[in-house]
């Protein structure tokens, strides 16, 4: 039994709330075995234009992912193409999906439509 929650990846996601006012993601928490694909959604700030992926592990910092504007990709993490795909199409929900999860995937994700919603994030 321990070696099955061992090959499960836990992610959970940051935010709900008005799509007028606030950064809305789907689902609310994911739990995927070893290399399936996970994807997360994300609905940013009415007439944002950008989109940043941000993930917290367990006791650590924020570590940025990607910034989307529009639909395409304005910087990433060396590596990015290789472990996960993002798209931010004009109308539609923001995704992030990562394409083969491993256990060191578990982390809070975090979507936001600006930087400076970003600095501003805190934890009790």
């Amino acid at each position: 039994m321990s070696l099955r929650l061992l090959c499960c990846v836990a992610l959970f996601f940051w935010g709900a709330g008005s799509m007028d006012t606030k950064v809305t993601q789907r689902p609310g928490h994911l739990v995927k075995g070893k290399e399936q694909k996970a994807k997360m959604t994300c609905v940013p700030i009415k007439a944002h234009i950008h989109v940043y992926w941000y993930r917290r592990k367990l006791e650590g910092e924020f570590e940025f992912l990607v910034y989307l504007q529009n639909n395409d990709v304005i910087d990433k993490i060396e590596g990015f193409d290789q472990q996960f795909s993002a798209q931010c199409p004009k109308n539609a929900s923001c995704s992030l999906e990562i394409k083969s999860t491993e256990p060191g995937d578990s982390a809070l994700y975090f979507c936001a439509s600006s930087e400076s919603t970003v600095l501003n994030v805190s934890f009790s």
